[in-house]
């Protein structure tokens, strides 16, 4: 069946005006069945007949001219949903990075930081000595567990260890949820 298609097609020249004419409403409604935004299909529509008239040439008469139309519409939806996806989380994403940019800039915001801080400062003076050693460590260097614990020269448990209990610390010392 297929080399009737290809053979059949390899000696025909195929009038693609006359296809898109004969075919522009199936096309619109075989989008329109898997994209509901009435200006994507409209645009998907478009996109699709582009396509074909870009790539006219690769046609190789293995199927139906249709066929291979409607082929590469639904190549332009995958596309399409897999972009708005990406697109969606793109934005959500930004929108958060957006609200918590716009969040830092409040006067409030940078008050309560500057009173965490100074409240930091105090309780600093009150720990054991171990805990400020791994605290100037970490806030000078800006390291992680293993360099921590190689500046140190305790093992990574040890550094795990003591950050939890630091943490726990001044959750509880300075009222940090």
């Amino acid at each position: 069946m297929v080399a009737m298609y290809a053979s059949l097609y390899e000696t025909q020249v195929i009038d693609w005006e006359t296809l898109m004419i004969e075919t522009e409403k199936r096309l619109h409604n075989f989008i329109r069945k898997r994209v509901s935004n009435f200006a994507d299909v409209d645009d998907l529509v478009q996109t699709t007949w582009l396509e074909v008239l870009v790539h006219k040439h690769r046609f190789k008469g293995t199927a139906k001219p249709e066929s291979w139309v409607f082929g590469i519409a639904m190549n332009l939806v995958k596309i399409y949903y897999k972009d708005s996806h990406l697109r969606a989380i793109t934005a959500t994403h930004e929108n958060a990075l957006d609200q918590e940019s716009n969040r830092k800039d409040e006067p409030d915001y940078i008050h309560e930081g500057h009173e965490h801080l100074k409240k930091a400062v105090e309780k600093y003076q009150e720990m054991s000595v171990e805990y400020q050693r791994l605290m100037k460590v970490l806030v000078e260097n800006d390291v992680g567990y293993q360099e921590l614990a190689d500046r140190l020269a305790i093992p990574i448990g040890t550094v795990r260890s003591r950050l939890s209990r630091l943490r726990v610390y001044l959750r509880k010392e300075l009222n940090w949820g």
